[in-house]
């Protein structure tokens, strides 16, 4: 496979339900290593529950499709970095592709607020508009800092959680995780921001 043509339009072939098999992190290291072929097991395997992920986080099937591209091209080109100590070759996917998804949505997001920007300018604002949107952007400005203030663990399950839409038992599947550590990562974020914010206030 040609890691520059993944799939037909980027739609991901069928996956390989989750707990059976190949092993990821062996095609991972055949793919760091060069090996076409265990790239794309590894994408055939994997492409669904990747797919999938990108499509709840951007809502849009075109964007999707491009996105999921563009993860199987990082991965192609950054499979060296993967660490299995660090966690399971699925988990190292998934966060890149929640981090490339959620990059599409914040580009996106950019450029409406920048056409809204321009559409807003000839317009007068009162005070009571003015207001309000100061407030909006002080209490986004806040979240973000907070979510920094997170362990990585952390950080990932609460933006799948809360970012990405899915149920705790979906972040559960989506990281490998035992349902009952996946509510203790998400519980125990939630707890910080809180404290973070709560702290600035």
């Amino acid at each position: 496979m040609d890691p520059g043509q993944i799939g037909a339009a980027g739609t991901p072939h069928p996956g390989v339900p989750a707990g059976t098999g190949p092993d990821l992190a062996a095609l991972l290291n055949r793919s760091a290593r060069g090996d076409r072929a265990a790239f794309a097991e590894l994408y055939d395997a994997t492409a669904r529950r990747v797919h999938g992920l990108v499509l709840r986080v951007v809502r849009d099937p075109a964007q999707a499709e491009e996105v999921t591209q563009e993860v199987y091209l990082e991965t192609w080109r950054t499979a060296s970095r993967y660490d299995a100590a660090r966690g399971s070759a699925v988990a190292w996917l998934l966060t890149i592709a929640h981090r490339r998804a959620v990059d599409r949505v914040r580009s996106s997001e950019a450029a409406t607020r920048r056409e809204s920007t321009y559409l807003h300018l000839s317009r007068p604002v009162d005070h009571d508009t003015t207001a309000d949107t100061a407030h909006a952007s002080l209490e986004a400005h806040r979240v973000r800092s907070a979510l920094g203030s997170l362990t990585a663990v952390q950080r990932e399950a609460i933006e799948l959680a809360y970012f990405g839409g899915y149920t705790h038992a979906e972040v559960a599947a989506l990281l490998d995780l035992p349902l009952g550590t996946a509510k203790t990562r998400i519980r125990d974020g939630l707890i910080r921001l809180r404290d973070t914010i709560g702290g600035e206030s």
